[in-house]
């Protein structure tokens, strides 16, 4: 079932999952040593799936500027390949479009998964970039 919930809304057991899920897969799993959890948690929009009591597919919105993003997308992997990327993708645009209509999305997303964003409409920008080690890339979509 799709979740969205500002930070003080989050079950205790739907912080843990959502954590648990996103330290996995980006500390662990990609062997990246950063800070994790950040300030923007608190601010955030939390988009998620629930299935079984588990995270399986998550992201957080939040406004940066005069723009709008949303970062810490992911699918457990057990999960990937039966659609949860793309409905993701529709609720977080449903959301950016409900919050922050009138603003220009703006992303730095991991480079291996730029096709993936290019599919919702989202265009690269300049350059990669590393951030914590992993080539990123600015990409932009219009204003919802």
């Amino acid at each position: 079932m799709w979740e969205t919930k500002i930070f003080s809304e989050l079950s205790t057991k739907e912080l843990y999952e959502i954590l648990y899920l996103r330290t996995k897969i980006f500390v662990v799993d990609q062997e990246r040593v950063y800070q994790e959890v950040d300030q923007n948690d608190l601010d955030a929009i939390h988009v998620f799936n629930m299935v079984d009591g588990k995270v399986a597919a998550y992201a957080r919105i939040f406004p940066q500027g005069n723009n709008v993003t949303f970062g810490r997308v992911v699918t457990d992997p057990k999960y990937r390949g039966q659609g949860f990327g793309k409905q993701l993708m529709e609720h977080i645009m449903q959301v950016i479009h409900q919050n922050f209509a009138q603003k220009e999305i703006e992303i730095e997303a991991q480079v291996q998964v730029q096709g993936f964003y290019q599919k919702f409409a989202f265009e690269s920008q300049g350059q990669p970039f590393l951030f914590n080690h992993t080539p990123h890339i600015k990409m932009t979509h219009p204003a919802v």
